[in-house]
């Protein structure tokens, strides 16, 4: 698993380069997102539209990565395809975190 980094002033979008976030992956993912974060960061944008599949761990990871950002960095998601927004909405998560249509909607919104 790889995570791509790209700045927006205030804004860090962090493209996740897989197309899974579960169990075998979800610990790497977190370590991953704390090596690439800036610190200067205000709000770190997760991209996941190249993420197929995400389970009860990669949820749990992503949530994990909320936490250990705040209080001084806002995590938003962005990207979602069918598949993953509808893990999102059974478990009531999109009710937690603000999610963009696409990297340009959350550039602009955030």
């Amino acid at each position: 698993m790889d995570i791509s980094l790209s700045d927006h002033g205030p804004i860090s979008v962090l493209g996740v380069e897989a197309s899974r976030i579960d169990a075998a992956s979800a610990i790497r993912f977190k370590d991953l997102v704390r090596e690439v974060t800036p610190k200067r960061s205000e709000t770190v944008v997760l991209d996941l539209s190249k993420v197929d599949f995400i389970d009860s761990s990669g949820l749990g990871a992503i949530v994990a990565v909320m936490k250990m950002l705040a209080p001084d960095i806002r995590l938003e998601l962005c990207g979602m395809g069918a598949t993953v927004a509808k893990v999102f909405s059974l478990t009531r998560m999109d009710q937690v975190f603000t999610i963009h249509k696409n990297i340009a909607d959350a550039l602009v919104n955030t």
